[in-house]
């Protein structure tokens, strides 16, 4: 399942330190501190203690450690918890015919301002913002979000300003493992009331799920948000 070219070294996790950027792996009987990349704690979707983990080699020279986390075990597949790997499935596959509903994709540009706002992707042809967001969960109806974000309320009332100028958005919620087969937006948060109203404005949300396939993350489906 894992491509051995990719670099991947496999280990068992014992704990997130106080920093929440990096945590202690056991790696070939030594224990090893490695880079967390989530904003947040892990803990506050997983149970990661004891679980088998793949882990890759940083990519800056000055790094203070030698390997990230990216994934843990989970029944036959991996749950992806590096953030920024629904980004890049996303990209990798939107010009595939399951994004056809997005219009002409010739020129996609990632991380792209545009009226003061970065996207995540910017489909040129369409003047289409793309904006991505990830969610961990090992319960198939996944609830998104889990945790509060002023960054992500921020974005969505700056995108509630772009549609009512006429812009177009897409909203993708990606799961980070195949298991989930449907996403239930929180009611009870800031985050649901916000992006109702860019909903409202004309704004696209959709769901995605993701499988890890020969050390690379692949968009599996479309799935349902409630």
């Amino acid at each position: 399942m894992i491509n051995s070219s990719a670099n991947i070294v496999t280990g068992t996790f014992v704990k997130e330190l106080k920093n929440r950027f990096l945590c202690e792996v056991v790696i070939s009987g030594i224990p090893t501190e490695c880079y967390v990349p989530s904003s947040c704690h892990l803990s506050n979707f997983l149970e990661l203690r004891g679980k088998q983990v793949l882990l890759l080699p940083t990519q800056a020279p000055t790094s203070r450690t030698q390997y990230a986390l990216f994934a843990v075990r989970y029944k036959r597949n991996y749950i992806v918890v590096n953030s920024s790997m629904a980004n890049r499935a996303i990209e990798e596959a939107i010009h595939s015919r399951r994004f056809s509903f997005l219009g002409r994709r010739n020129d996609v540009v990632k991380e792209f301002t545009i009226y003061g706002y970065k996207a995540d992707l910017y489909i040129k042809d369409t003047d289409t913002i793309v904006e991505i967001k990830s969610v961990i969960s090992l319960n198939a109806n996944a609830l998104f979000p889990t945790v509060y974000s002023e960054r992500t309320l921020k974005q969505l009332r700056k995108l509630q300003e772009l549609l009512k100028q006429g812009k177009k958005v897409c909203f993708f919620v990606v799961s980070l493992h195949p298991y989930v087969t449907e996403i239930t937006l929180n009611r009870n948060s800031d985050f649901y009331n916000e992006l109702s109203r860019c909903v409202e404005l004309g704004m696209k949300l959709v769901g995605f799920s993701c499988r890890l396939r020969n050390g690379k993350m692949k968009v599996e489906k479309e799935i349902c948000i409630h």
